[in-house]
């Protein structure tokens, strides 16, 4: 029963099951580790987000996790939940409108706003929240399997 249940959890949706409005989500509080290690992994160690004595004389009046951080939960979604495995990343567009900090509850919303079958292509409309509050707004553009 665990290997059958482990193949459909590798398997994503194929362009034939897709829906415009259908809606994923996937959500993740931000820790000081993660803050830390990612700026480790991806090199940005502006102290506005590792130094607070920096980050207390900026606008944030404090540390805030990287954008890149919050916007990678975009990516587990679309990844892992809706189109699922098997699609391919082909852009996306992002707006940040809010600061995260540790402790946040961050909340990627991925819905699919446009179908191109011709293509295999998807758009999905991306946002990020904490509680009410978006940090991050934008658009993505996938490539999915087919059956076909």
């Amino acid at each position: 029963m665990d290997d059958v249940r482990q193949i459909k959890d590798n398997e994503g949706h194929c362009i034939e099951d897709l829906a415009v409005g259908m809606t994923a989500s996937f959500a993740k509080t931000v820790t000081e580790a993660d803050i830390v290690l990612f700026a480790g992994i991806s090199g940005d160690t502006n102290p506005v987000h590792l130094n607070q004595e920096y980050a207390s004389g900026t606008m944030f009046q404090g540390r805030i996790a990287h954008g890149m951080l919050s916007a990678g939960f975009i990516s587990a979604v679309l990844g892992t939940k809706l189109p699922g495995p098997g699609c391919i990343y082909m852009s996306q567009n992002l707006k940040f409108k809010a600061p995260v900090r540790a402790g946040d509850t961050v909340t990627a919303r991925a819905t699919v706003t446009e179908l191109i079958p011709e293509k295999r292509r998807v758009v999905v409309r991306t946002v990020c929240t904490v509680g009410q509050t978006v940090v991050i707004e934008g658009e993505a553009l996938l490539m999915v399997p087919s059956r076909g």
